[in-house]
């Protein structure tokens, strides 16, 4: 029982000094090996719904901003020359 536990303290002892460099990038790699990449069909569909929710939200704001340019002005009595 005292082998696990003097164990278990020397692998916490071990992860909080660090390993240096060498270990942090096999750790990368290991980590990088898990990744599940998605094909190009994904990743062309995945593109799409970026770039049409970006350009909805842009003419959500557009919108918006001129809406709200137009009460200001109706409410100050601004006109443009």
């Amino acid at each position: 029982m005292a082998n696990k536990e003097q164990a278990k303290k020397a692998a916490v002892a071990k992860a909080k000094k660090g390993g240096g460099a060498k270990e942090y990038f096999k750790g990368v790699k290991l980590e990088m090996s898990k990744v599940v990449w998605p094909t190009k069909k994904e990743l062309g569909s995945f593109t799409a719904v970026v770039i049409a929710t970006c350009a909805v939200f842009a003419l959500g704001f557009w919108l918006i901003d001129t809406g709200v340019l137009a009460a200001l002005r109706e409410i100050l009595g601004i006109t443009l020359n």
